[in-house]
C-alpha cells in the first residue's frame, strides 16, 4: 500500500505522469505470467486431403477445400517498345563477340519473363481484393427521431402527417369551462384554429395563440366524439355548440355571422359524415357479433385469425404476419456491416505497394523546339520567284543546346539545324565532294533509314529535348556559324553597319558567292543568342520568354566553360560589354502535343506513332545525364554512340610547317592503321548532307595558331570493338585568299596537311574517355598505333616525325553514350573472366571469388545502368556452381552488395521490376549441380550463420524480400518448366531442399526474437518478406511441411515478448493468412470422431481445443494468438484486432465467396471467437454498458445475477439495471425513473461515473492486467467482427452451439447480443459533431496524429449521449478520452476520416452520421434476426413457469433495449413486427402472474406514441392496441384490465418523469387506436372500454 500512496502521491508533480506509467506498466508486466499458447502440431494436410478425397469431392461447398487447378503459370510478355521496330540492330549478336556486349543485347531484345498467380489479387489484404465496391453506391439514409429538429413544435409534424391537411382555419373565441363556473360566468378566449383531416380519416380542430402553429396547441376537439353543433345566441353572439356522445358540449363564436355560417356548414356536413358511417358500423357489429357468436361455438379462435377477419387494412396485414414472412422483410435491402468500417470507408491505399511496372526508358521533361526563321539586317532579293521574297545574303547554320548554368556544365548534344532558304543553299552546291555526298541525287535508287528516305532527314527544324532535372537557371543556346571567310571582327562588321544596307547587302553577297563555291565546307563562329527554358523547378515551360539578341562570338572565348561564363554575364543587368548583331531569331518552344507524331530517337529510329509524309520532322537530343547515381536508370535499349570534343591545339611554338594558321581539324573514325585504311563510314553528318559520313570537320579560327573548339562530332560506334579501332585527327591550313585571276591549280590548294594525331579507342580492353592530351606528328607512317605510349615514340626505328618534340599538343574529351559498353574496370575483368571460362580455359582456385569481391568496388552508376545484366550474371555464376561454397556465398555477397546499394540510393523499384520481370532460373550446365533457389537457400543461411560479418548478416535481413522473391520465382519456374507442377506436392522437390529450407527459417528466428532492439528494421523486414515467402510457398510446397514451418517459427515468439515482437508475430500471420487459398487452407470440413471420442470432446468445433487448432491450423493459430493478445495491453490488443477484422473484411467481400452457403461455412471457422467475447464479456461490454447501482429496495424489482465466465474464474455481474438509474428515451435522452426497468444503463452520465472516468484517465496504461477494460474502438471492433458471423452463419450451426450451453451461459449470450445494441446505438448528427469539433481538454495532449473516429467519436458518445436535447440536458458531459489515448496510437495505422485538429466539415459530419445511421440500423437488423431464431428456437425454456423465468426476462429486456435505444424508422418497423409476434407466442408472460413486463411494454410504447416520427407513432399505437387485444383474446374475450391499468400507470409515470410531451401526437395516437377499435370486429362489443381508457389517458 505504501508503494501505491507514493506513487499516486507523486502523479500530482508535473512531468513524472509518463514515466512513472512506464516503470509501473513493466512492473506489473513483469510480475504477471501469460499463459502461453500450446503449440499444436499441424495436420499432415496432404495425406488428409488424400485420405479424405471422396467426402471432398462429394461436398456441394468444394470449391471452399480444394486448391483451384492451373493456379500458377508463366507468360511471356512482349517487350513494349516506343520504336517501330528494335532499337537492336537484327545481326547484332552474330557480331557481338565480347560476353558482356552479347548479355546487353539479350538483355535489350528479349521479352518479359513473368510468374502469373491466377488469384493473385485475392492474396493481399481487403483493399486489393478485386471487387471494389466495398462501398455501396448509394447509402440509404436512414431517420432518426434524435435527428428531428428539436426546436420544430410538435403540432407542425402532426399536421405535416395529416391526411387531407388544413381544411379550415380562423379566429374564434373558445369559452373556458370549469365546474365551479356558472354557465352566465363562462369566459371566451380569442383563439385561432384549424380544423385537420387526420391519417385515419377522422377531423381534429386544434387551437392556437395565433396564426403560428410552431408554438404548442391550446387544446384540441376530436370531431368523431360530436354528434350534432347548434347555434346558442343566448350565451354570446355569434355563439355555437358542439355536442359530444358523451353529453358534454364546447363553446365557441365567431367574430361575424358570416363566418358563423361558414363553420356551422363545414361542422355539419364533418358530423353527418360521421354519424352515417357510425351507424353502417353498428350494422356491421351486430353482423360480426352474430357471426363471431356461431363461429366461435365449441372452439376459441386464435388471435391472429382474428384480426385475419378485421376490417381494418392494417390489422388484416398483421394478421398474416408470420416469423418467415418478417425474416424475408428484414432481410430486404441489407447492407454489408462492414462496408461502414472506417478502414473501409476511407480505402487507404498507402500501405500497399504499388504496381510493380516493367523497366522504361526514363521519362524526362520533354518539349519540343521548333527553329521557324533566322534573318540579319541584311537582305536580298536572290530568288527569281517572288514567293521565296528577300532572304539572307549567304547561309548561316545554327547549332542548339542545353546549358546548365547552376551545374555549370552542357546537358544537351547539339541540334544542329539549317534555316537557310534554296535559293542560299544553292550557293553552297559547287562545294567539293564532302558536301555534296549525296545532295544531287545521282543514285538512281534512295537510300532509305529505317525504311523512312534518307532525304526527309536533311532538314529537320525540330528537336525534341529532355532535362530531367528542370530548374530556372537552364538556357537554350543558339550558336550561329557561317562560311570561314576571314576574322570574326571582319565578317559580323557589315551587319552592324547601318549606312546603305542595300548596297552593302549586294557587295557581302558576292564575296559570298566566292567564298561559298570555294570553302563551303568550312564554317567559321559568328555569334550567339541565349534564353532561359523553365519557369521554375517543376518544368514548367517559360513559353513566352524570348531569345537575347544576337552577340557576336568572341574568338578568345569558345569553349564551354566560355560559354558558361557569358551567360553568367548574360544575366546580370551591365551587359553593355558584349557586341549585338542585328537579327531575328524566331525559334518557339512548347510543350510536347498529344497527338505528336514523325519524331525519331537520337539514333534515328523512327518512334510510334509515325505517319507516312515527311512534314514536320522531329529527333530526339540526346541528354548528357551527369553521372549520378540519382539520374542513373537501368538500359532498356540498345544505343551505341560515341561524342568527340575536339577541345584545343597548341601550334604556336611549332616550326615545322611554315603556314599553320587558319587550322581545321578533320575527324575520321577507323579500325586499321594500314596505309590503305579507309575511314567508316558512321560520324553522323550535318544538315543537307547524308546521315552518316567518314569524316567530319570542326570550325575554324581565322589567323590563330592556338585555336580553341567547341565543336561535338557524334559517332555511331560498330558492336563489336577490337584493339586496332581508332579516331584519327587530322591537321589542316585553310587558304582563305579569294583571287579572282587565280588559276585553277592554285584553286586547289585551299588545304595543306600540317599534322596528325591519333588515339586508340580502347584501353585495356575498356573505352576511355578521360579529357586526352595527343602529340601531333607532322607524318602519317603504317602502323602509328604501336606509337601510343612514351617508350615507343622514343624508339628511331619508327617513321614517325612528331611536332614540338612529341608534346601533348592536341587536348580532346570523348564521352560514351552507350548501353552495350561499360567504362568499369572491375565490371568488365569479372565479364572478361566468365568469357575465358565459358571458352574452356581451365578455372583457378580463388580467380573467381576475387574478381566477385572486386565487384564490390563497382560504380554505383555503373551497377545501376547494368542493373539486368550483372544480376543475371551473378545467378548463372551461382547457378553454375559445382562444389565450392566459397563461389556461392561470395556471388550472394555481390548480389547483396547491389541490392542494398539500390536500396540506399532509393532505387529499390528497379530490383522489383528485375525479379518480376527479368529474372529466369536457368538450368545448371552441369546435372549433378543444384538448381538457383538450392544454392541460394544455402548461401543465406550459411551468411546468416557466420557470427563474424555482422554487416552482411544485418543487410540480408534486411533487404531479404529480394532473396526469398529470388527463390518463389525460381521454384515456379522450376515447377513449370520441368513440369514438376503436375507431381503430388511431396514430390516437387527433394528431401534436401526442405531441410535447406529449414536451416534457412532456423538461422533467421534468433536475428528476429533476439535481436529486434538492436536491429528494428532489419528483423520487422525479413519477418515480413519471410511471412511472404512461406505464403508463396504454400502454393508450391508439401502444405503440410509448409504448416509446419510456420508453427516452428511462431514457437520462437514468447508470451512475455515485448510490444515490437508481439507486432511481428501479428505481422506474419496476417501475411500468411492473406493467402489467396486461405479458406480450402483451413478445410472447413467435418472432422468426424469415433463415437467414444465424439461423446468426450462435445467441445470440438466451437471452441479453441487442440484437435480444432489442428484441423483449421491457420485460423486456429491465428484465433489463440488473439484470445492471449486480448489478455495484453492496449496496443498489443489493438493489433490483435485489427488484423482479426480485416481478414473478416476480406471474407465478407471476396466476390469467389459470395453465395449464402460458402459464407456461412466461412463463418463457421470463426465460430470459436464467441467462446473468446464470452470469456471477455465483462470486458467487452464495457464499463458504462454494466454499470450497476446500489440497490435500494432489493424486494421492490426483480434481481437476476448472471454469470460471465473468465479465463481464471466466474464473476458474477448484475445484468439488471438499477431503479435509480436513468432509462434512455428512444430519441437518446435520459430521464430519471424509479422503477425503470432493463438490463443496460444507458445513461451512462451520473457523478459517479465521472468520478470512474477520472480515475480511469489518471492511472490508464499504468496496468495491464487480464482486467484491464476495452476501449470503444476495441469493443465496436471485436463486436462488429461477432455480428458478422453470427449473420453468415447457418442456423443450423447456431442452434447446435447454442444447446450446448447451460441456461446461465445461454443468458450470457443473449448479454452479448444486447451489449451489441448498446455500443452502436445512434447519437444524433448534434452529438456526432460536437464530438468531432471538440478541442482536447485541460491535460489532454493535442497530436498531430489522430485516433479513428469511431473511437474518439463513441468515446465522446459515452460521456454526451445525454446531452442531446437543450432542454434535458441536466447532467455535466464526461471529457472524451480521445486525447489520452493519442499517444498510444502514434505508431499505428489510423483512421484520418475526422480529426480533431483539422477543421471538420459540415459534409464530413453528415456523412459521419450518415455511416453510424447505417451501422446502428444494420446491427440492429441482425440482432433482431439472431434474437428472432432464438426465441423460435427455445419456445419450450422460455414458456416455462408462463413465461416468468431468467431466460424469458433476458429476451425481454432485448427486445425493450431496441426500443430504448433509439433506432430508426426503417429499423422500427422491423421491431415493431418483432413485438408482435413475441406477445402473440408467449401471452402468458404479459397476462399472468407478475405484471412486470407488460408494465415496462406498456411504458416503452407509450414513449414512442409521442415520437415526432409519424411512422414510429403509427406503429406504437398499433402494437399497444394489439397487446389490449392480446389481453383480450387471452382472457377468453371477458377484459383487458391488466394492460388498462398497465397503461394509466404508464401515463401516470410518464407525466412524473416529466416525459409525455408532445401532446397533440398523443392525442394522434389515440385516435389511431380509436380507429383500430371502430375497424376491429371482435371489439365492437367491448368499445366502451377502449374509449373509456382512451378518455383516462
Amino acid at each position: 500500500m505504501s508503494e501505491v500512496r507514493k506513487f499516486t502521491k507523486r502523479l500530482s508533480k508535473p512531468g513524472t505522469a509518463a514515466e512513472l506509467r512506464q516503470s509501473v506498466s513493466e512492473a506489473v508486466r513483469s510480475s504477471f505470467v501469460l499463459e502461453k499458447t500450446k503449440v499444436v502440431e499441424p495436420l499432415d494436410y496432404e495425406n488428409v486431403i488424400l485420405q479424405r478425397r471422396v467426402q471432398i469431392y462429394s461436398d456441394p461447398l468444394r470449391d471452399l477445400l480444394i486448391f483451384p487447378i492451373e493456379d500458377v503459370s508463366i507468360s511471356i510478355i512482349g517487350r513494349q517498345r516506343r520504336t517501330l521496330q528494335s532499337t537492336v540492330p537484327e545481326d547484332a549478336l552474330k557480331k557481338a563477340q565480347s560476353l558482356f556486349v552479347k548479355e546487353c543485347i539479350k538483355t535489350y531484345s528479349s521479352d518479359w519473363y513473368v510468374v502469373n498467380y491466377k488469384y493473385e489479387e485475392y492474396s493481399g489484404d481487403f483493399r486489393m481484393l478485386p471487387c471494389k465496391s466495398f462501398r455501396p453506391d448509394k447509402i440509404p439514409s436512414h431517420v432518426f427521431e434524435i435527428d428531428e429538429d428539436f426546436e420544430k413544435d410538435e403540432d407542425s409534424s402532426s399536421l405535416c402527417s395529416q391526411k387531407g391537411g388544413v381544411i379550415k382555419q380562423g379566429w374564434l373565441h373558445k369559452a373556458n369551462i370549469n365546474s365551479t363556473i356558472t354557465v352566465t360566468m363562462k369566459v371566451f378566449k380569442r383563439r385561432y384554429f384549424y380544423l385537420s383531416q387526420l391519417t385515419d380519416g377522422s377531423y381534429i380542430l386544434n387551437s392556437y395563440k395565433d396564426e403560428k402553429i410552431s408554438k404548442e396547441s391550446k387544446g384540441c376537439i376530436f370531431l368523431d366524439a360530436c354528434n350534432d353543433v347548434v347555434q346558442c345566441p343566448k350565451m354570446r353572439r355569434y355563439a355555437f355548440e358542439l355536442k359530444t356522445i358523451d353529453k358534454y358540449s364546447h363553446y365557441l363564436a365567431a367574430e361575424t355571422e358570416q363566418e358563423m355560417e361558414e363553420w356551422l356548414v363545414t361542422l355539419r356536413k364533418i358530423i353527418q359524415s360521421n354519424t352515417e358511417s357510425l351507424v353502417q358500423e353498428k350494422k356491421d357489429a351486430v353482423e360480426s357479433v352474430q357471426d363471431d357468436e356461431s363461429s366461435t361455438q365449441g372452439k376459441s379462435e386464435n388471435i391472429l385469425e382474428s384480426l385475419e377477419r378485421s376490417m381494418h387494412p392494417e390489422l388484416m396485414k398483421y394478421g398474416r404476419e408470420t416469423d418467415q414472412l418478417n425474416k424475408l422483410s428484414r432481410n430486404d435491402g441489407r447492407q454489408n456491416i462492414f462496408s461502414f468500417d472506417p478502414e473501409v470507408q476511407r480505402l487507404d491505399f498507402s500501405g500497399i505497394e504499388p504496381d510493380v511496372k516493367p523497366f522504361e526508358e526514363k521519362c524526362s521533361r520533354r518539349f519540343v523546339v521548333c527553329c521557324q526563321d533566322f534573318s540579319l539586317n541584311l537582305l536580298a532579293q536572290l530568288s527569281d520567284t517572288a514567293e521565296e521574297g528577300p532572304t539572307n545574303v549567304e547561309p548561316f547554320f545554327l547549332s542548339l543546346a542545353l546549358f546548365d548554368l547552376k551545374n555549370n556544365c552542357k546537358i544537351s548534344a547539339d541540334f544542329h539545324v539549317d534555316l537557310n532558304p534554296p535559293s542560299v543553299r544553292d550557293m553552297l552546291l559547287d562545294n567539293s565532294e564532302p558536301r555534296t555526298e549525296g545532295t544531287q541525287g545521282h543514285c538512281p535508287v534512295q537510300s532509305l533509314v529505317h525504311g523512312i528516305p534518307e532525304s526527309c532527314l536533311r532538314y529537320i527544324k525540330w528537336g525534341v529535348f529532355s532535362v530531367t532535372n528542370p530548374h530556372t537557371e537552364i538556357f537554350l543556346v543558339a550558336r550561329v556559324e557561317k562560311v570561314l571567310q576571314g576574322s570574326i571582327a571582319h565578317c559580323v562588321e557589315p551587319y552592324m553597319k547601318n549606312s546603305d544596307p542595300g548596297k552593302t547587302a549586294q557587295k557581302v553577297h558576292k564575296v559570298a558567292k566566292q567564298v561559298c563555291s570555294r570553302l563551303g565546307q568550312y564554317r567559321m563562329p559568328f555569334g550567339w543568342a541565349a534564353r532561359p527554358v523553365f519557369k521554375d523547378s517543376q518544368g514548367t515551360l517559360d513559353a513566352n520568354g524570348k531569345f537575347s539578341p544576337l552577340y557576336k562570338q568572341d574568338s578568345g572565348k569558345l569553349s564551354n566553360e566560355d560559354m558558361l561564363k557569358l551567360l553568367a554575364e548574360y544575366k546580370k543587368p551591365e551587359k553593355t560589354k558584349l557586341q549585338v548583331i542585328p537579327a531575328q531569331l524566331n525559334i518557339v518552344i512548347k510543350d510536347i502535343p498529344l497527338d505528336f507524331t514523325n519524331c525519331f530517337t537520337a539514333s534515328f529510329i523512327p518512334i510510334k506513332p509515325f505517319g507516312k509524309g515527311c512534314e514536320d520532322i522531329a529527333v530526339e537530343v540526346e541528354e548528357l545525364v551527369p553521372e549520378v547515381a540519382k539520374y542513373c536508370y537501368p538500359f532498356t535499349v540498345y544505343k551505341n554512340h560515341l561524342y568527340v570534343y575536339p577541345l584545343h591545339l597548341k601550334y604556336e611554338n611549332q616550326k615545322v610547317f611554315a603556314k599553320a594558321r587558319n587550322i581545321a581539324v578533320c575527324l575520321e573514325f577507323r579500325d586499321s592503321d594500314e596505309v590503305d585504311a579507309k575511314p567508316l563510314k558512321c560520324i553522323y553528318g550535318k544538315p543537307g548532307g547524308p546521315l552518316l559520313t567518314t569524316n567530319a570537320y570542326a570550325a575554324v579560327l581565322h589567323h590563330n595558331q592556338s585555336p580553341e573548339f567547341y565543336d561535338e562530332i557524334k559517332i555511331e560506334l560498330p558492336i563489336h570493338l577490337h584493339q586496332k579501332h581508332h579516331l584519327l585527327f587530322t591537321f589542316y591550313h585553310v587558304s582563305c585568299e579569294i583571287s579572282t585571276k587565280a588559276t585553277s591549280k592554285k584553286q586547289d590548294t585551299v588545304e595543306t596537311q600540317v599534322g596528325y594525331a591519333w588515339v586508340p579507342l580502347l584501353k585495356d580492353g575498356r573505352i576511355a574517355t578521360l579529357e586526352r592530351h595527343l602529340p601531333v606528328s607532322s607524318n602519317l607512317p603504317p602502323g602509328y598505333l604501336g606509337l601510343g605510349d612514351t617508350e615507343s615514340r622514343k624508339q628511331s626505328s619508327m617513321d614517325a616525325k612528331w611536332v614540338d618534340g612529341a608534346k601533348p599538343l592536341f587536348k580532346i574529351r570523348i564521352h560514351l553514350d552507350s548501353t552495350i559498353y561499360t567504362q568499369d574496370m572491375h565490371l568488365h575483368k569479372f565479364f572478361h573472366y566468365c568469357q575465358l571460362v565459358q571458352a574452356g580455359a581451365k578455372e583457378v582456385p580463388g580467380e573467381l571469388v576475387k574478381y566477385l569481391k572486386c565487384l564490390h568496388a563497382m560504380e554505383i552508376q555503373v551497377m545501376i545502368q547494368f542493373l539486368p545484366v550483372i544480376l543475371m550474371q551473378l545467378f548463372r555464376v551461382l547457378t553454375n556452381v559445382t562444389q565450392e561454397d566459397e563461389v556461392a556465398v561470395n556471388c550472394t555477397m555481390v548480389l547483396l552488395h547491389i541490392v542494398s546499394t539500390c536500396h540506399e540510393e532509393g532505387l529499390d523499384h528497379y530490383l522489383r521490376s528485375f525479379i518480376k520481370y527479368v529474372f529466369r532460373a536457368e538450368k545448371p550446365s552441369a546435372k549433378q549441380v543444384k538448381m538457383t533457389h538450392e544454392i541460394l537457400v544455402l548461401s543465406m543461411a550459411t551468411i546468416l550463420k557466420q557470427s563474424a560479418d555482422f554487416l552482411a548478416i544485418n543487410k540480408l535481413l534486411k533487404y531479404s524480400w529480394f532473396f526469398f522473391e529470388a527463390l518463389a520465382k525460381s521454384m515456379a519456374m522450376y515447377l513449370l518448366e520441368e513440369n514438376k507442377i503436375k507431381l503430388p506436392r511431396g514430390q516437387r522437390f527433394p528431401e534436401s531442399y526442405q531441410h535447406a529450407l529449414h536451416s534457412l527459417l532456423l538461422a533467421i528466428i534468433p536475428h528476429v526474437t533476439i535481436r529486434y532492439n538492436e536491429i528494428p528494421e532489419e528483423s520487422r523486414n525479413v519477418n515480413f518478406s519471410l511471412a511472404n515467402f512461406l505464403k508463396r510457398c504454400l502454393t508450391f510446397m508439401d502444405r503440410g511441411f509448409v504448416f509446419n514451418l510456420i508453427n516452428d517459427y511462431i514457437s520462437g515468439f514468447s508470451p512475455k515478448d515485448p510490444k515490437l515482437l508481439v507486432e511481428y508475430k501479428f505481422e506474419f500471420l496476417q501475411t500468411v493468412c492473406n493467402h489467396e487459398h486461405y479458406i480450402p487452407l483451413n478445410l472447413p470440413m467435418t472432422f468426424s470422431k469415433p463415437k467414444l471420442q465424439r461423446v468426450q470432446d462435445i467441445n470440438l468445433e466451437y471452441s479453441l481445443t487442440d484437435e480444432y487448432c489442428r484441423h483449421h491450423f491457420l485460423v486456429g493459430m491465428l484465433l489463440r494468438e488473439a484470445s492471449v493478445a486480448l489478455q495484453d495491453n492496449y496496443d498489443i490488443r489493438y493489433t490483435a484486432i485489427s488484423v482479426l477484422k480485416n481478414l473478416l473484411i476480406k471474407h465478407a467481400f471476396d466476390n469467389r465467396y459470395q453465395h449464402k452457403n460458402q459464407q456461412a461455412k466461412i463463418a463457421q471457422l470463426y465460430l470459436p471467437l464467441f467462446g473468446v467475447l464470452l470469456e471477455n464479456l465483462q470486458r467487452v461490454a464495457g464499463h458504462e454498458a454494466l454499470t450497476s447501482c446500489p440497490v435500494s429496495s432489493p424486494a421492490s424489482r426483480d434481481e437476476f445475477i448472471c454469470s460471465f465466465p473468465s479465463p481464471s474464474s466466474r464473476s458474477s455481474l448484475i445484468a439488471d439495471k438499477d431503479p435509480a438509474c436513468g432509462a434512455a428515451l428512444p430519441n437518446g435522452h435520459a430521464i430519471k425513473r424509479e422503477d425503470s426497468k432493463g438490463s443496460l444503463n444507458l445513461e451512462g452520465a451520473t457523478s459517479s461515473l465521472d468520478q470512474c472516468e477520472n480515475i480511469r484517465r489518471s492511472s490508464m496504461r499504468s496496468s495491464v492486467s487480464h482486467c484491464s477494460r476495452l476501449d470503444q474502438f476495441e469493443i465496436r471492433t471485436l463486436l462488429m467482427c461477432y455480428l458478422y458471423i453470427v449473420k453468415m452463419i447457418s442456423e443450423d450451426t447456431l442452434l447446435a452451439y447454442w444447446n450446448k450451453f447451460s441456461p446461465q451461459e445461454l443468458i450470457n449470450v443473449l448479454v452479448l447480443l444486447e451489449v451489441c445494441l448498446f455500443h452502436f446505438r445512434y447519437v444524433g448528427k448534434r452529438n456526432i459533431a460536437s464530438s468531432c469539433m471538440r478541442a482536447p481538454g485541460p491535460g489532454e495532449r493535442r497530436l498531430a496524429v489522430s485516433p479513428p473516429a469511431s473511437c474518439r467519436v463513441h468515446d465522446a458518445w459515452l460521456s454526451k449521449h445525454t446531452a442531446a436535447d437543450r432542454k434535458s440536458q441536466t447532467m455535466p458531459a464526461l471529457r472524451s478520452r480521445a486525447g489520452v489515448r493519442l499517444q498510444h496510437l502514434g505508431s499505428l495505422e489510423t483512421s484520418f476520416t475526422l480529426n480533431h485538429n483539422a477543421g471538420t466539415s459540415e459534409a464530413d459530419i453528415v456523412h459521419q452520421a450518415l455511416l453510424e445511421g447505417n451501422i446502428a440500423t444494420e446491427v440492429c437488423l441482425t440482432v433482431l434476426d439472431t434474437i428472432s431464431f432464438f426465441t423460435q428456437s427455445f419456445k419450450t425454456q422460455l414458456l416455462s413457469n408462463d413465461g416468468h423465468n431468467p431466460l424469458m426476462k433476458k429476451v425481454f429486456d432485448i427486445h425493450l433495449a431496441f426500443l430504448k435505444s433509439g433506432q430508426s424508422e426503417a429499423a422500427l418497423k422491423h421491431v415493431f413486427a418483432s413485438l408482435r409476434a413475441f406477445i402473440s407466442k408467449f401471452p402468458s408472460a404479459f397476462f399472468k402472474g407478475r405484471v412486470n413486463m407488460c408494465a415496462a411494454l406498456c411504458y416503452e410504447i407509450l414513449k414512442c406514441c409521442t415520437s415526432k416520427v409519424s411512422s414510429t407513432r403509427n406503429e406504437a399505437s398499433a402494437l399497444l392496441y394489439l397487446l389490449m387485444r392480446n389481453n383480450f383474446e387471452f382472457t377468453k374475450r371477458r377484459t383487458f384490465l391488466r394492460t388498462h391499468l398497465q397503461i394509466i400507470i404508464a401515463v401516470s409515470q410518464l407525466i412524473a418523469d416529466v416525459a409525455l410531451s408532445g401532446g397533440t401526437r398523443f392525442q394522434d395516437s389515440l385516435l389511431i387506436i380509436n380507429n383500430f377499435a371502430n375497424s376491429d370486429r371482435p371489439m365492437k362489443q367491448d368499445h366502451h372500454l377502449l374509449r373509456q381508457v382512451m378518455l383516462q389517458m
